[in-house]
């Protein structure tokens, strides 16, 4: 069992349903013996709180364990940020859908003491980057666990791209952009995009075209450790962007190359034992629970 003394705590800005949270939780922690660490963001809006504090940055060193508080955006930013330490992370779900934030808040003190004594569960979700290159020199890059997105930008028109994977040629589209998506992602994005539901054990990626100009565009499932190229055509006349987890913004041009491999550095994500994948996706999702049809 992991011993869990430095407890760090991130929540979403702007909610008052997560600063109640994050104080229900400060007192637990302190009832438990343990030591809360407020991320510097979420302690400037609690005055008078009298915690230690720490960037993000510091607290990937010095916690044991890091609680986030708020949707799956949230802990999307937890995630990139704390992965390269090897923290493990919990999500409280004060968002809308939470496939990764799966603790309820009415549930926070009875859940997390469970978790505390070891009864827990750990998935290690990978993450992938991107690397945007004009003339062979990289131009910028963002770390995601969700998914690479290309897309027009404030542009309506569509992009023309040839796609390699592992440096053979898959294809050359016109479409509103291509989805790159990790399993973590597949519940995202891709999902509306009309991409499969992969298992957050799998290791693989989806491409999924978006609004492809010809029907026989489909979504494709290559290995996680492949390595992706996109090219951008130089004869578009619109300068598209790639978002990454749909918070970082990188505007590219024509000519450019995007390039897309897996990340060392995994996520260790934290379940309640009683965490079931499908139970998630069918009260997410709205599958049908009858088992006797």
């Amino acid at each position: 069992m992991e011993q869990f003394r430095n407890v760090g705590l991130i929540g979403r800005l702007g909610s008052p349903q997560v600063i109640d949270t994050i104080k229900r939780l400060l007192r637990f922690l302190h009832d438990e013996g343990l030591t809360p660490i407020l991320e510097e963001s979420i302690a400037s809006v609690m005055p008078g709180h009298n915690q230690q504090v720490a960037t993000l940055k510091l607290m990937g060193e010095i916690t044991d364990l890091v609680i986030v508080v708020g949707g799956d955006g949230s802990l999307l930013g937890a995630a990139r940020a704390l992965a390269p330490f090897g923290v493990p992370v919990v999500g409280v779900n004060r968002g809308r859908l939470g496939f990764l934030t799966d603790i309820r808040p009415d549930e926070v003190e009875a859940k997390m003491r469970e978790v505390l004594s070891g009864k827990y569960s750990v998935e290690n979700r990978f993450l992938i980057g991107a690397t945007v290159k004009r003339k062979g020199e990289p131009i910028g890059e963002g770390l995601c666990l969700n998914d690479v997105i290309l897309h027009p930008g404030k542009s309506t028109r569509m992009i023309s791209f040839s796609l390699y994977i592992e440096d053979q040629f898959v294809y050359q589209q016109r479409s509103d952009g291509l989805i790159v998506s990790t399993p973590t992602g597949s519940t995202a994005y891709s999902l509306s995009g009309g991409g499969p539901i992969m298992h957050p054990k799998l290791d693989a990626l989806v491409l999924v075209p978006m609004f492809p100009h010809t029907l026989s565009s489909r979504p494709i499932v290559v290995d996680g450790n492949a390595e992706l190229k996109i090219v951008i055509s130089e004869k578009n006349e619109t300068y598209p962007h790639i978002s990454c987890d749909g918070q970082t913004h990188i505007p590219c041009a024509p000519g450019d190359s995007i390039h897309i491999r897996k990340r060392p550095h995994k996520l260790k994500l934290i379940h309640p034992l009683n965490y079931d994948f499908y139970e998630t996706c069918r009260s997410k999702l709205g599958w049908t629970a009858d088992q006797g049809a």
